[in-house]
């Protein structure tokens, strides 16, 4: 594979290209490197089948009764009588009271991987707050010392006081 095609893969504009992240510009460059490299159109293919099984890994099942429900809703809106419209409406808030239940705060996912992907400008972000952290521990060690010999000499200083007055 040509290193070029290699280092456009291995950019994340495709991933960005799938998910719709990419700009028009990216876009095109998609495009016309698809039409021209295999290498390109089989690694697409790639992502596409690894986020569809990632999607159909965490997908949530609809409730079992789901189906029976849409069908009595369905059934009870065309036997009911075309003549009471207010009627229709009070038995459909009631119904729709009873059949709904409060949607829970979040979601429950999992996953089988527990690596996370991340664009690659990321890495210098992360390796500047490891290294700035880093930096900051240094201070703190630093003027945590130099605040202990501080109050060793304030307490010298105190006792060196106490005895001149004291003679």
């Amino acid at each position: 594979m040509d290193k070029t095609v290699h280092d456009f893969i291995e950019s994340g504009i495709l991933e960005a290209y799938i998910t719709g992240a990419a700009s028009e510009q990216e876009n095109q460059e998609v495009l016309y490197m698809k039409q021209h490299y295999p290498a390109v159109q089989k690694e697409l293919k790639e992502i596409e089948s690894s986020l569809e099984l990632m999607a159909r890994h965490m997908s949530i099942p609809p409730p079992p009764n789901l189906w029976d429900r849409i069908e009595d809703e369905i059934s009870g809106l065309v036997k009911t009588d075309k003549h009471k419209p207010a009627e229709q409406e009070r038995d459909y808030q009631h119904y729709q009271k009873q059949t709904t239940k409060p949607e829970p705060d979040y979601i429950e996912v999992e996953g089988q991987s527990s690596h996370m992907r991340i664009h690659k400008a990321w890495k210098w972000v992360f390796a500047a707050v490891f290294v700035l952290g880093k930096i900051f521990l240094g201070f703190a060690i630093y003027f945590y010392l130099e605040n202990r010999q501080a109050q060793q000499n304030i307490l010298e200083l105190k006792q060196q006081l106490r005895e001149v007055r004291g003679k």
